[in-house]
């Protein structure tokens, strides 16, 4: 005889795709560019008279990966919404199985996937963090710190640390490194201390990666190229320091293979790269069964895309502090309702209800939104 489902498959009656413009605090500039303002796609699944939200992590351009926002509004618009409206998932599982044929567009497919992962949530009275299997009330917190002159970063380092944040990330570039590095060392000689290099060096700048070696950094984050696992294993077995990977970890079949090669020691999971939870989820389960450390890596995110980035944290191999800092350092307001602050290096998990625990601030996201499109049966 057949069991009975635990309870029905979860209906989409609708749903909205809209696109925000926020503009930054202050200018964000990494090797690849500058980031002035945030602009993402918004997604709303509605179903069960609940609410799931979600957004896209893309890039205007194709400086991150290359998906940008034009792209996932295509996937979204015309492909991943139309597929779901109308129709009925057993879980979010079912969601990611429906869309993972599609080839790459990690970031439109996690935009339906973790907004289907908060309405499934709600509609069950849950927190998200208990449906991905988390425990933690609250995560530690790190802080990234863009490219800026020396005293300026000297500056910044020092209010950080002043405000708790567990550690410290700094941007780097050829030719903005090691200076940098002998100054905030100097200033600062016991703090947890990263840097993030987003792919802007080769093999051939082998002497100033080895000289990273002597400041205690706790990882070298993606130094080489966005694809090439096969350098970056080459590179770690010159360096002492231990090599995290972001770009390169598109899939849990990309970190099994960093994994087996040696070509990283610490992974940076971002639920928008990796295509969804539930991807986020097998990439954590392969780093917890190799006890490889991994944490929650950034891409600016609002309230909604933050919320869902702290709940994952909660999960038991987010050992390393992630980067869910405060959203007032990024955005005047924010679109939720909820503040999202960080006390000491920690931040709470939202807790407003069920799922991810905070709630739009409808009026203002209707400000800063430049274009919205409605699915229904």
């Amino acid at each position: 005889m057949s069991v009975p489902p635990i309870r029905p498959p979860l209906r989409i009656d609708h749903a909205e795709l809209r696109l925000i413009e926020l503009p930054l605090i202050q200018p964000f500039t990494i090797a690849t560019g500058t980031m002035t303002r945030k602009v993402f796609p918004l997604v709303v699944l509605r179903g069960e008279g609940c609410e799931g939200y979600a957004e896209g992590v893309a890039d205007v351009l194709p400086d991150y990966l290359p998906e940008t926002i034009a792209s996932s509004m295509m996937m979204l618009r015309d492909v991943f919404l139309p597929q779901l409206v109308g129709h009925s998932f057993e879980n979010p599982q079912a969601v990611e199985r429906l869309i993972r044929p599609w080839r790459d567009h990690q970031m439109a497919k996690a935009t339906v996937e973790m907004a289907f992962w908060d309405l499934w949530a709600k509609v069950q009275g849950l927190p998200l963090r208990s449906v991905l299997g988390g425990t933690k009330t609250e995560v530690e917190v790190g802080v990234s710190l863009g490219i800026r002159d020396i005293p300026r970063t000297l500056a910044d380092v020092a209010l950080h640390v002043q405000q708790g944040y567990r550690r410290i990330k700094l941007k780097l570039m050829p030719g903005h490194d090691l200076r940098l590095l002998h100054a905030v060392r100097h200033d600062f000689p016991d703090i947890h201390l990263t840097v993030d290099a987003n792919c802007c060096y080769t093999l051939a700048d082998l002497p100033v990666l080895r000289a990273m070696d002597q400041f205690g950094l706790d990882y070298i984050e993606q130094p080489l190229a966005w694809n090439d696992l096969h350098d970056h294993a080459r590179l770690q077995a010159m360096l002492s320091t231990p090599i995290c990977l972001d770009e390169c970890i598109r899939s849990v079949a990309d970190c099994r293979k960093a994994l087996v090669s040696d070509a990283g020691r610490v992974i940076n999971i971002k639920v928008g790269r990796l295509g969804g939870h539930t991807e986020a989820k097998r990439v954590h389960d392969l780093c917890q069964a190799w006890d490889v450390p991994v944490w929650c890596g950034g891409m600016l995110e609002a309230g909604i895309g933050r919320a869902h980035n702290i709940h994952l944290s909660t999960l038991e191999q987010f050992t390393r502090p992630g980067d869910t800092s405060s959203s007032s350092r990024y955005f005047h307001r924010d679109i939720v309702a909820e503040k999202l602050e960080t006390t000491d290096g920690l931040m709470p998990v939202p807790a407003n209800g069920a799922g991810i625990g905070v709630t739009l601030d409808w009026d203002f996201l209707n400000t800063v939104t430049t274009t919205t499109e409605t699915f229904a049966p």
